[in-house]
């Protein structure tokens, strides 16, 4: 956890990566046991079959959380998360396609209605991105690519999700540091972060009468497959050594903030962000 050195160079040319690849594997076993915090709960996971999401699919398993996992076509991956679910004690589902449709978002909501009844959180954390070295080089195929998967998609599935949420539920938006910070070479991605954040913002203040939660997390420079599908292997062997704490986080280091988000210990909070990153100072 505390190690500074540095992971091997490495790349992959598949978005948005594949877990399987990674050396060293990212940790996402959660570091510490489960309450029941989630017990009776069911929760949809956008990009839950590796990173992050694996992460945050283990992690609310181990509080009693059902899931369902949304992934694009990393089949490997997402089955070997949804093991890690079932050796937690709880189900989980799969269910392969492109967020970036509406139709598949809709189908993806009547699919964990039809198998487990009832959706109490949902989590969109899926995303993609990809490098330019100038403004010139963004094209408009990447463009609205990256759009859709990183922001249409949340509107997307809150739409299709929301007329089966409560009152007590938790909707939690992964977004980034570059809302923040931006970034030099993912101006799209970051952009669409920033989108995710004035979304999180607007939608909790337009679900709190419906006392729906909506909050978002902002990771830092964590080691998740989009990392190597991402950048040169130079830049990957780099990759968070400049955070103060002098390393990349771990997914598992994340899956905390959208467990404590989800829970009736954040009954009070909405409308806000968690800045899991190594301890970058960022505006709230």
């Amino acid at each position: 956890m505390n190690d500074k050195k540095a992971v091997p160079p490495q790349h992959q040319d598949h978005q948005p990566g594949r877990e399987s690849e990674m050396t060293p594997a990212p940790d996402y076993h959660p570091r510490y046991k489960g309450s029941d915090r989630l017990k009776g709960k069911v929760a949809v996971i956008s990009g839950g079959d590796s990173g992050i999401g694996r992460a945050v699919s283990v992690a609310m398993a181990r509080e009693g959380a059902k899931v369902l996992i949304l992934y694009l076509d990393e089949h490997e991956d997402a089955k070997k998360t949804q093991e890690l679910v079932k050796a937690e004690g709880s189900e989980a589902e799969l269910l392969a396609g492109d967020i970036g449709s509406e139709a598949f978002c809709k189908q993806a909501i009547a699919k964990a209605m039809d198998r487990f009844g009832r959706i109490d959180i949902l989590v969109n954390n899926a995303a993609e991105q990809h490098t330019v070295s100038s403004l010139e080089e963004l094209t408009e195929e990447q463009l609205t690519r990256t759009f859709r998967t990183n922001i249409f998609s949340q509107f997307f599935l809150t739409k299709a999700a929301l007329p089966h949420m409560e009152c007590g539920a938790s909707i939690i938006n992964c977004t980034s540091i570059t809302a923040y910070k931006g970034h030099t070479t993912l101006l799209d991605y970051s952009a669409t972060k920033g989108a995710i954040l004035t979304f999180t913002r607007s939608l909790s203040q337009l679900l709190a009468k419906k006392g729906i939660r909506v909050n978002a997390v902002a990771p830092g420079p964590i080691w998740t497959p989009l990392i190597p599908a991402s950048f040169d292997p130079e830049k990957v062997s780099k990759h968070g050594t400049d955070t103060p704490l002098g390393r990349p986080g771990q997914p598992n280091e994340v899956a905390s903030c959208f467990v404590f988000l989800a829970c009736e210990d954040a009954s009070y909070i909405t409308g806000q962000v968690l800045h899991p990153n190594g301890g970058d100072m960022v505006g709230s």
